[in-house]
């Protein structure tokens, strides 16, 4: 009888009963936090005028970008976007649609398409490539291109297939790089900067040694970050990962052990390198001493908060752990005092693995901390001389769904049910851990479970299809920029062409520049003007 129900409604909608099986009948009410001037035409009229007259107003600096800085949200995508908007809206006491993260009010917007060369779908070691390289390459590689097959040590070792970042371009201009991230700064997007790698799972030398290879030959990504260029170059590396660079015998200051199997003591050896070069330097793996380096910074800053990972910023100790914001000044401050300016990696790396989790509400977290980071750095830079980029690597598979009522709680169920009755959520998941055993062909009830009524943050969304862990998306990510030239990142582009729009704002790096396009626009004018002086003295 089931199978018949939806064509019943159809015909009923028809006839004019009910409303059409696509498009539901009024949501109910009207929300009572809802601005009553909305109801006005003449407000949404203001409102379209005064958006008018702010681009207008608005000034792009053709200024070199003396300064770059990219923010990525790992795993941001749109629906991402638009859910954590409504929630800061939200969090404010308003309906939330209406609301703006940070990043959503610069000037100019653009879509990436994200796949990598072998794979429709992407991971983070390919997107990394492709927005810090500026070569799109296989899946699960990383700063090699795409002639290196994952796991292929020894075609990584063929330095033609090494590509180089765009913190590489900016100290071979003179500039400084640092990196920032809620993740191991060993993991993928990070390791982008630096790594050039045939696996990102690589991140010690015991992993590349179970693949039956050499470290001398395919050294780990920790080892690379402290002993190959522009690793041991890199001014600021704040994040996590402490296990990838102590031996196995170690216990870090949180008394977690090391990973390493060489009996190599990584952060001891980079604070050797320092020495030996003569520069000034310092460590931290708390929150009270990164804020103290703060304010007497050394030349180079290495900050490992976590043995692994940082903590969820909404589960973390606040004692110990700095916000990415937080991390993100200090960075700045440290790479403005070079006059030729500097390039910053600056990861929310954790909207990832909440959404990989189906941690929904951990996930949007993690993307208003970034939102906070971006913010902060944007308080701190010109927009004269100061590229900002903001973008992901890559989508995930949350829905944004339903027909609510606006200023419905974002986090809770939609106001709509499925065909047997049964609540599902607004932002729920194609697949995923989250996945709940249907008995007798119909969807558990998921908001009577304790855990969602109880508002823990472990409680996993629902989901449609069982795994392990949920994917990742094919979706295009958005990218906000904002800055000299910010208006090259607009319209739909590969996001391997990411680097080379910073590095033409910048006028580093291989490839056209906005500088020497300046220069070559120059040149035609300054001979006709030679030819015009020249003409008038024959005339005369």
């Amino acid at each position: 009888m089931r199978s018949f129900l939806p064509l019943f409604a159809l015909l009923l909608g028809a006839g004019g009963a009910r409303a059409d099986r696509y498009h539901p009948a009024d949501p109910g009410a009207r929300s009572a936090a809802v601005n009553r001037a909305e109801l006005n035409s003449a407000f949404w009229t203001s409102e379209a005028q005064a958006a008018i007259e702010a681009r207008l107003a608005q000034r792009e600096s053709k200024q070199r970008a003396r300064n770059v800085v990219m923010f990525l949200g790992d795993g941001m995508s749109v629906p991402t976007l638009a859910a954590a908007r409504t929630l800061l809206g939200q969090r404010r006491g308003a309906t939330g649609e209406e609301t703006k993260m940070h990043f959503e009010t610069f000037p100019t917007v653009g879509l990436a398409k994200t796949y990598c060369v072998n794979a429709q779908i992407a991971d983070s070691a390919c997107t990394a490539t492709a927005y810090l390289c500026g070569v799109k390459t296989n899946s699960g590689v990383i700063g090699v291109n795409a002639n290196v097959p994952r796991n292929d040590c020894a075609a990584s070792t063929d330095a033609g297939t090494h590509l180089r970042s765009i913190a590489e371009w900016a100290l071979e201009d003179g500039r400084d790089a640092g990196v920032v991230t809620t993740t191991r700064v060993t993991h993928a997007s990070p390791a982008g900067v630096f790594a050039k790698v045939a696996n990102r799972t690589w991140e010690f030398n015991a992993q590349v040694e179970e693949h039956g290879y050499d470290t001398e030959r395919c050294p780990d990504i920790a080892l690379q970050l402290i002993h190959k260029h522009p690793g041991n170059k890199l001014k600021v590396i704040l994040g996590g990962g402490r296990r990838n660079f102590l031996p196995e015998d170690i216990r870090d200051e949180e008394g977690s052990r090391g990973r390493r199997t060489d009996n190599r003591h990584l952060i001891n050896e980079w604070k050797q390198e320092k020495e030996d070069r003569g520069v000034s330097h310092q460590y931290v793996w708390n929150r009270e001493q990164l804020l103290q380096a703060n304010n007497s910074l050394p030349d180079y800053l290495l900050g490992l908060f976590e043995s692994s990972h940082m903590q969820y910023h909404m589960e973390s100790n606040k004692e110990t752990e700095p916000t990415l914001a937080e991390m993100t000044e200090v960075a700045i401050r440290s790479l403005s005092r070079n006059e030729n300016g500097f390039f910053l990696f600056v990861e929310g790396g954790r909207i990832d693995h909440a959404h990989h989790d189906n941690l929904v509400h951990l996930s949007l977290d993690e993307t208003l901390e970034m939102d906070a980071a971006v913010a902060r750095a944007a308080e701190m830079l010109s927009e004269e001389d100061s590229l900002i980029v903001v973008t992901a690597d890559h989508a995930h598979v949350m829905a944004f769904n339903g027909y609510s009522l606006r200023g419905r709680d974002i986090l809770g169920p939609s106001r709509d049910l499925d065909d047997d009755g049964i609540p599902y959520m607004t932002l729920s998941y194609t697949n995923g851990p989250g996945f709940r055993s249907h008995i007798n062909g119909i969807r558990p009830n998921v908001t009577a479970e304790d855990g969602y009524s109880n508002g823990a943050l472990e409680w996993l969304s629902h989901v449609d299809v069982p795994l392990e862990s949920e994917t990742h998306g094919g979706d295009d990510v958005a990218v906000f920029a904002r800055g000299p030239h910010h208006s090259l990142f607009t319209g739909l582009y590969e996001q391997s062409q990411l680097p080379h729009l910073m590095a033409y704002a910048a006028c580093m790096g291989p490839g056209r520049h906005a500088c020497t396009g300046a220069a070559a626009a120059a040149a035609p004018l300054a001979f006709l003007t030679v030819l015009v002086l020249l003409t008038s003295l024959f005339i005369q």
